[in-house]
């Protein structure tokens, strides 16, 4: 996963994916310390798109790169541009 298809999905589909990798990663853990890991490549880059989105949010909480907005931050961004 690159970084732009990151910042183009919204904090929940992001928070959604994170979920989704951890738990991922985890299982691949279980499966190489039990010697049955058929990829050992798929942990890598699990990890790092992990490192990818963590560092996408990151960027979004301090306002160095916004992340895409779904609806309901649309209209609350929109109506804090209004009230300035």
């Amino acid at each position: 996963m690159k970084i732009e298809q990151i910042r183009d999905m919204t904090k929940d589909e992001i928070l959604q994916k994170k979920a989704e990798i951890e738990e991922e990663v985890f299982n691949l853990r279980l499966q190489k310390s039990t010697k049955q890991l058929d990829n050992p490549l798929k942990l890598r880059t699990l990890r790092r798109d992990l490192s990818r989105i963590n560092t996408a949010l990151r960027e979004d909480e301090l306002g160095l790169r916004k992340l895409a907005q779904g609806s309901k931050e649309k209209i609350k961004a929109e109506e804090q541009k209004e009230d300035k």
